[in-house]
């Protein structure tokens, strides 16, 4: 306690604490601007980060790591485009809501999960980080891949009414995500010869085709929505009490996978908002509104997508491996300062980890009231006419795109990709679980292929270990949950 409490004084310091606020403020501009994300944000700031005291530049990288993850689900709920992976499964309630004159409350409700999901992350880094890092520690190849099948079981239950064209938009994700060099026999594949395809389709371009493009091709065909007319005024932001009651259940098991998904190293957000998506739509009294606004459908997702930020940190500090792609630009910045993140931090540097556990408390409640203040005057966005509010997105979707390597091939998938999702949103063919193959395809297939070369090609591996029999076992109760619903309707 006398060192979290010394951490506190050091937050609380004037330069620390404003660098904090700016952190946290610019983390939500990045978040909500499409194409832009935390990692490009921290790497931004990195030349930053040699100036100033190694507590200072920690805290301040933080707070827009979390400021980040919120910040993508302003533009999920107003524009139908996630404005970072993390926040791909917010827009599948949180735009229904937007359409329904909602979008004060979708926005006051993703704040609300968002700041209890970091809270929970944060008590948990703080608590238990040597425990849980151990748990992470013991995952091995056959659980990852064990795991990633149990996220794919979630292409059944987004696919909407119709679950065989849901299995077909997960099927063109997955062969998307084959796409490029083979990772274990480094042969090309899908290629057709051409050098761009070889290095496949990064995650970024994918879903500002997907999600933001198709959206401005299906508005552009749909002269009737280029009206400013539907403009709502943000009443009500904060949800009832009721309300608030009916969310909390998703809420917290949100925060729970969150923290355990963030810990276990190369999964992160995206992974995590899917989960937590779907099992709050199985155990959920109101299954049928969820994909048509259910409030749940918003607070499970940013809660756990903004949970994977404590959790993420947990074998960063600890054992010094990455849990995503922020903290391992974080991690760089770590080395870069002179840090050594491991064990013996918590015993050579006490005052970097107590400041960076005190940091992420007070991040908290600033995400909290600037999330609030971004709530009450995000949805003006809606006054603009869709005739200017197309072309900006269209233009927003291509920097960010270009941005992510500065190349226009990144732009040319973006652009095939919001071919392929106009298509497939004119023909009802759903848009999440293509993404999802995309995430989760190159999750599971090189671990399947490690997992195998470890066991000589022995299928047993995947049942002898108890975390990914686990795993394969909820697969099978999830897939047989999705079939036995659907034969109930």
């Amino acid at each position: 306690m006398a060192d979290l409490l010394t951490g506190f004084v050091l937050v609380f310091e004037p330069l620390t604490f404003a660098l904090m606020v700016f952190g946290v403020v610019i983390g939500i501009i990045i978040g909500a601007l499409p194409g832009l994300t935390a990692s490009m944000g921290i790497i931004l700031l990195l030349p930053l980060v040699y100036r100033l005291p190694a507590n200072t530049a920690l805290v301040m990288l933080c707070g827009l790591f979390c400021g980040g993850m919120y910040g993508g689900s302003i533009s999920a709920i107003l524009l139908k485009t996630p404005g970072t992976p993390s926040a791909s499964a917010t827009v599948l309630d949180g735009y229904p809501l937007c359409e329904q004159g909602k979008a004060g409350k979708a926005l006051g409700v993703s704040t609300i999960a968002s700041f209890i999901g970091g809270i929970v992350s944060t008590i948990c880094l703080i608590l238990i980080a040597p425990q849980l890092a151990k748990v992470a520690l013991k995952f091995q190849a056959a659980d990852y891949f064990a795991l990633s099948i149990f996220g794919l079981t979630i292409m059944a239950s987004s696919s909407g009414k119709n679950v065989v064209k849901g299995l077909v938009a997960g099927c063109i994700g997955l062969l998307a995500s084959c796409v490029g060099i083979d990772g274990i026999v480094g042969v090309n594949r899908l290629t057709f010869n051409n050098m761009y395809l070889a290095g496949g389709f990064a995650l970024l371009p994918v879903l500002i085709g997907v999600f933001a493009i198709s959206e401005v091709l299906t508005q552009v065909q749909n002269p009737a929505g280029f009206t400013g007319s539907s403009v709502q005024e943000v009443k009500n932001m904060l949800p009832s009490w009721v309300e608030l009651k009916g969310i909390m259940p998703a809420t917290l098991v949100g925060a729970v996978l969150g923290v355990f998904i963030g810990i276990i190293p190369g999964t992160g957000g995206a992974i995590a908002c899917f989960l937590a998506y779907n099992l709050a739509q199985k155990f959920s009294k109101d299954r049928k509104l969820f994909g048509k606004g259910a409030l749940s459908g918003v607070a499970a997702p940013e809660s756990a997508n903004n949970a994977t930020t404590g959790g993420a940190l947990i074998p960063m500090l600890c054992l010094g491996i990455p849990g995503d792609v922020v903290t391992s630009v974080m991690l760089g910045a770590l080395i870069l300062i002179g840090v050594r993140p491991g064990p013996l931090l918590f015993v050579e540097n006490t005052d970097i980890v107590y400041s960076i556990f005190a940091g992420m408390v007070v991040i908290q409640f600033l995400m909290l009231g600037f999330g609030l203040l971004a709530a009450r005057y995000s949805p003006h966005i809606l006054k603009v006419p869709y005739t200017l509010l197309m072309p900006i997105i269209m233009v927003l979707c291509v920097v960010g795109s270009f941005s992510l390597n500065n190349s226009l091939y990144e732009v040319t998938v973006a652009l095939s990709f919001g071919l392929i999702g106009y298509f497939m949103k004119r023909w009802g063919y759903p848009g999440a679980p293509l993404v999802l193959g995309v995430i989760l395809g190159p999750l599971a297939e090189e671990n399947l292929n490690r997992a195998l070369l470890v066991s000589n090609n022995s299928w047993s591996v995947f049942i002898q270990r108890p975390i990914s029999f686990t795993f394969l076992l909820l697969s099978v109760v999830s897939i047989g949950f999705a079939v036995f619903s659907s034969r109930k309707k």
